[in-house]
């Protein structure tokens, strides 16, 4: 519109912010964008796309063990690394570049720095100030730190991805994805690895049998997990770090790092002077179309803390870009939305745990499949595969959908479609399975747990 520098402004460079300000500018409409770290955001610059990297190097010497059933013979291996991390950085650097390349082809203004609202219109980059008619807040989230004395000797899942070397000694944190992913990528790559997490047992929100398949699965591959116990001080030693606990005993480490959540990035935004109001949780506030409280103001992905997953953040910019430039408006829909933590063994999980189900619900059956994968018949590997299913009693819809070992992620994905079509178990019965596959279990569990076994996994 006449009598600004842009039709739309968007604040962070990250999936979200990208995706709503290229498709914008699909539209016709004119589209600067700042960033003020890298573009490509959390998920793609120190998030999903290098700790997947990561587990995906951590995985090999498992590889190289199970290799020995199939009538391979390895070599004695050896790890290095820097060349991983450097390998990581290309990688890294090759897909900022991508994205730099889709904002241009778009005919976004891309600038590089800090940006802050001055009013509702108004963006101040640097010494420069800009006019828009609309603004995009996609700022995403950072990590939070305990506050017990001496974390500032600790890390961030941040720097864990620019470590000089690979530390033998690892205290991790912190009970959520983030832990368990990075528990066993140091485990995995060679680290004596120790999981510290204040509540009874970790994945807090996820479903029961998940949480402690998962944990069960982890002490197995030599990780400790110490629960409801939290460091009470950090004491930095010359050449290590003692950690003292609530329990009253002490733990010698080399690294410590926190994953104990995340928070929106709010700081310094300016947020106050625009009329863009925080919610209890210090997210900003948005309705079902991301809109904030300031009228032409809207905010997608962490930063409003609604499901903090990058597919999210893209879905609800696509929804953006929908209501304001395309004459379609419409809100994201936020149920039965998939995800996965790439923990070892994976994680995923579509739909409602056992214990939403009961409350939403109250009567549900329950399929539940525990087996050691066909790759470790021949392998020797004591690694189990749990899935489960949630049905709602009354009309048979499956609620709920919960994996836990090899290929959970990718099994998952597909069944997400079924969840979010109202598939019912008779369609999972009906439906052929692929054999030999871990996935068919999903479709030829046939008898439900027994009440009184169902009842005690409450």
């Amino acid at each position: 519109m006449a009598g600004y520098d842009y039709d739309l402004f968007v604040i962070g460079g990250g999936s979200g912010g990208v995706r709503g300000g290229r498709m914008a500018a699909a539209t016709g409409a004119r589209v600067a964008i700042a960033e003020s770290y890298r573009y490509g955001g959390t998920c793609v610059i120190r998030g999903c796309v290098p700790k997947k990297l990561l587990s995906y190097a951590s995985h090999f010497h498992e590889d190289f063990e199970d290799a020995a059933g199939f009538g391979w013979t390895v070599p004695e291996t050896t790890f290095d690394w820097a060349t991983l991390i450097a390998n990581k950085d290309k990688e890294i650097d090759r897909l900022e570049g991508i994205y730099k390349k889709l904002l241009n082809t778009a005919g976004v203004e891309i600038y590089q720095g800090h940006a802050r609202l001055l009013d509702a219109h108004r963006v101040e980059v640097g010494e420069e100030v800009f006019s828009a008619e609309t603004i995009l807040i996609a700022t995403g989230g950072t990590p939070t730190f305990p506050m017990e004395p001496g974390w500032e000797h600790g890390i961030s899942s941040n720097e864990a991805f620019h470590l000089e070397g690979l530390p033998k000694r690892v205290v991790i944190a912190g009970g959520g994805y983030i832990a368990v992913e990075f528990a066993g990528i140091f485990n995995g790559l060679g680290s004596k690895v120790t999981q510290m997490y204040r509540g009874p047992q970790i994945l807090r929100g996820f479903d029961d049998d998940v949480r402690n398949t998962l944990a069960g699965e982890m002490v197995k591959k030599g990780i400790d997990i110490i629960v409801e116990t939290i460091i009470d001080r950090v004491e930095k030693r010359e050449k290590d770090l003692l950690l003292h606990l609530s329990d009253g005993s002490t733990l010698e480490t080399d690294l410590l790092m926190a994953a104990t959540g995340r928070k929106p990035n709010v700081e310094s935004l300016g947020l106050e002077t625009a009329g863009v109001e925080l919610n209890e949780r210090g997210a900003i506030k948005v309705d079902a179309y991301s809109r904030t409280t300031a009228e032409n103001i809207y905010a997608v992905g962490d930063v409003t803390d609604r499901i903090n997953l990058t597919p999210v953040a893209i879905q609800e910019a696509m929804a953006f870009v929908d209501t304001v430039y395309r004459g379609a408006p419409r809100a994201m829909d936020h149920a039965d939305v998939p995800s996965a933590v790439f923990s070892h063994p994976p994680v995923s999980t579509v739909g409602l745990t056992e214990l939403q189900a009961r409350e939403k619900y109250g009567a549900v059956d329950l399929y539940r499949s525990t087996f050691k994968p066909m790759k470790h018949t021949l392998s020797g590997r004591d690694e189990k595969t749990m899935m489960k299913l949630i049905v709602e009693r009354a009309g048979q819809k499956v609620v709920g959908i919960h994996m836990v070992g090899l290929d959970a992620p990718e099994i998952v994905q597909g069944l997400a479609v079924a969840i979010k079509a109202g598939a019912t178990k008779q369609h999972f019965d009906a439906t052929v399975g692929i054999h030999p596959t871990a996935a068919e279990e999903f479709v030829t569990m046939r008898e439900p747990l027994p009440e009184a076994e169902a009842k005690a996994a409450e």
